[in-house]
């Protein structure tokens, strides 16, 4: 079955031609990072005018890459749920107007449970070896943990209460001035600090909670960049010094020391989780975060330590793409699930 993926959840506009769920024929993304980089954040208004744009020339990327037409195209998978609802509107617009106009099945797809499939993709893994599975996404939305009886049988133990881990991420980038999104050059920066530097705490919430928490982790950084406030006019914070006074070393350390904790966090969980769910066999890692050198070293070590296969996606997989939206609407179609042309966009899904 040859599926055409869509994905417009938040600022990649992406489209992906995939065979039998796990072959990629092409990948085609238009990231926007150089339209939202002077707000140091996504702007959804922008985001989805900008997919509106570049909706067509990444899906006519696609098809030249695959060197097919849309006549070879047997069903569309899209990305319905989670994300920003402007530019959830445009995709599934798109494949709507894609399945009826070619006579194909449609399918949505939570866009947040087809990054685990992501680590399926292009490999030779034997898929029906690796379940039972826990599962984990990281990126800037979104922080869970999953058990996976199956890539379409999918449910959620834990979750962010607050900031999502890549979120953090961004945000320790902004307080050190180091552009959007900051995620990857706190990575990199990382690599050069003191990882001791500072003691930055690792939240655990309840003796058995499956859920994360950063933004403790956040306001720890905050204060190791700019000093503990004092209370200025009209009870404004008042910080005794900006991050333009730390020295190139002074950040890298900020930066380790952060990744450490964050990290920390991650497996710490993770161990709760296998220990609840000890029958795992492979913990399926996505998201923008699954990118991070530091996070991905510590999940091969976790799994190693306790003979769980860890599938980490290729880093192309690991950003929102069309690939993981049509690998895993391979599998719901197979499995009997359609959707028809009400399909809604939803903001906020069950994941």
């Amino acid at each position: 079955m040859r599926v055409l993926g869509v994905e417009s959840s938040c600022d990649e506009t992406a489209f992906a031609v995939v065979d039998d769920a796990r072959t990629v024929v092409s990948s085609a993304v238009a990231s926007q990072h150089d339209l939202h980089a002077e707000f140091g954040g996504v702007v959804p208004e922008i985001a989805s005018r900008a997919h509106v744009e570049r909706l067509i020339p990444t899906l006519r990327s696609a098809l030249a890459q695959a060197g097919c037409g849309l006549s070879e195209i047997d069903a569309i998978a899209v990305g319905h749920t989670p994300g920003l609802i402007g530019a959830l509107l445009v995709g599934v617009s798109a494949a709507k107007a894609l399945s009826w106009s070619l006579g194909v099945p449609l399918v949505g797809v939570d866009h947040v449970k087809a990054h685990l499939y992501a680590g399926l993709l292009e490999t030779d893994l034997d898929e029906t070896a690796c379940f039972p599975a826990l599962g984990f996404v990281g990126s800037g939305g979104h922080t869970a943990l999953y058990r996976m009886a199956s890539p379409t049988q999918v449910e959620r133990l834990g979750g962010t209460i607050d900031d999502a881990i890549g979120e953090a991420y961004d945000k320790v980038g902004a307080m050190l001035g180091l552009g959007h999104p900051g995620g990857p050059v706190v990575d990199r920066l990382a690599q050069t600090g003191n990882e001791r530097a500072h003691d930055f705490p690792v939240s655990t919430l309840g003796k058995e909670s499956l859920d994360f928490s950063f933004s403790g982790l956040k306001t720890s950084v905050l204060y190791a960049v700019r000093g503990h406030p004092a209370k200025g006019p009209n009870n404004k914070p008042v910080f005794p010094r900006e991050a333009s006074d730390l020295d190139e070393s002074a950040v890298a350390d900020v930066c380790a020391s952060f990744q450490r904790a964050a990290v920390r966090a991650v497996v710490k969980k993770l161990g709760r989780a296998i220990g609840a769910h000890p029958d795992a066999r492979t913990l399926f890692v996505g998201g923008g975060v699954s990118a991070n050198s530091a996070l991905r070293a510590a999940l091969q070590q976790w799994g190693d330590e306790r003979d769980v296969r860890v599938a980490l996606p290729a880093m192309h997989f690991c950003v929102d793409n069309g690939a993981m939206i049509a690998g895993l609407g391979t599998r719901m179609l197979e499995a009997g699930t359609r959707d028809d042309l009400s399909l809604c966009a939803i903001p906020s899904g069950a994941s």
